[in-house]
């Protein structure tokens, strides 16, 4: 495609999460420090919160890629599972034998006894699920109590739960006030600043070969940050599509046009009415509405 002619050894805005493109921005940075800290510590659960397109999956993917070799770990993409085939998952994610016919309290037995193992080798055990808002009510009670076991000192099994802000709406259910009491730290993927935007393209830039002078223009970075939002998914889409209109056209500067023909050419970035705009387009409308009624009633006086 166009890497050959930006001089780059791969693409840099692949939507898809490559730990080796992770730019620890100060939300991102935070946050990565937070889960080493509170896993390191042994804490039970932790919950990483952030809107689609955010990096919660690349987040989850460094936080593993980061655990040293006492930490064994699980990793569950689509946890909307009743509370057997989680528990199924679980024990097929860490490599537990359990007989083919067993029942949720045999499964659950079979895993208890090989957590207390790798605890006895000096060995932690972390299960990370992503896209967490769609799980079950059901689902999480069960995690819960999976999460119960531990030892006087230590928990044996640490979970860290990624998802969608509808997690916590999910976490005030009162059938599980005691999950989200559990929940020992909190952290939260915001938005990328327009500063952010331009480090965060260079960076990617860097990773894949690119050696040549500045890429995109700074009107190009802003338009960039403007109409993402400060998303990472929706800055690679748009990055990615300004960069194969350059190409088309043979040069090598990506400028505010073409990251524009980017983004007329994305519909997740089209202009969206927030409610405060909503809220303005009204009152702007009940007050022409005033005032021509204003206008018409002068025209009648003065008739």
């Amino acid at each position: 495609m166009y890497a050959s002619h930006f001089g780059l050894t791969e693409l840099p805005f692949s939507i898809t999460p490559d730990t080796s493109f992770f730019y620890g921005h100060s939300s991102y940075q935070d946050a990565l420090n937070t889960l080493l800290v509170s896993v390191r510590s042994g804490e039970g659960f932790i919950k990483v919160v952030g809107e689609v397109g955010t990096g919660k999956t690349l987040l989850c993917r460094k936080l593993l890629a980061s655990l040293e070799e006492d930490f064994v770990t699980a990793y569950i993409p689509n946890p909307y599972l009743e509370p057997m085939t989680l528990l199924l998952a679980v024990a097929d994610e860490l490599g537990v034998v359990y007989g083919g016919e067993a029942n949720q309290h045999h499964l659950l037995k079979s895993i208890t006894a090989f957590l207390v193992d790798v605890h006895a080798r000096g060995r932690r055990v972390v299960l990370c699920l992503d896209e967490a808002q769609a799980m079950p009510i059901e689902t999480l009670e069960a995690l819960r109590l999976l999460s119960n076991l531990e030892t006087e000192r230590r928990k044996l099994l640490q979970v860290v739960l990624f998802g969608q802000p509808e997690l916590d709406a999910r976490l005030d259910d009162p059938s599980i006030r005691q999950l989200r009491q559990r929940i020992s730290f909190s952290c939260n993927l915001g938005a990328m600043s327009v500063e952010d935007v331009e480090y965060y393209v260079a960076h990617r830039l860097g990773v894949a070969g690119y050696r040549g002078p500045r890429l995109f223009s700074r009107e190009a970075v802003r338009t960039l940050h403007r109409a993402s939002r400060g998303i990472p998914r929706l800055v690679n889409v748009l990055a990615h599509k300004a960069m194969i209109a350059a190409f088309g056209e043979g040069v090598h500067l990506v400028g505010m046009r073409y990251v524009k023909e980017a983004v007329a050419d994305t519909e997740s970035t089209r202009l969206r009415l927030t409610p405060q705009r909503v809220r303005i387009i009204k009152a702007a409308a009940v007050l022409a509405l005033l005032l021509m009624s204003a206008g018409m009633l002068m025209w009648r006086l003065r008739a």
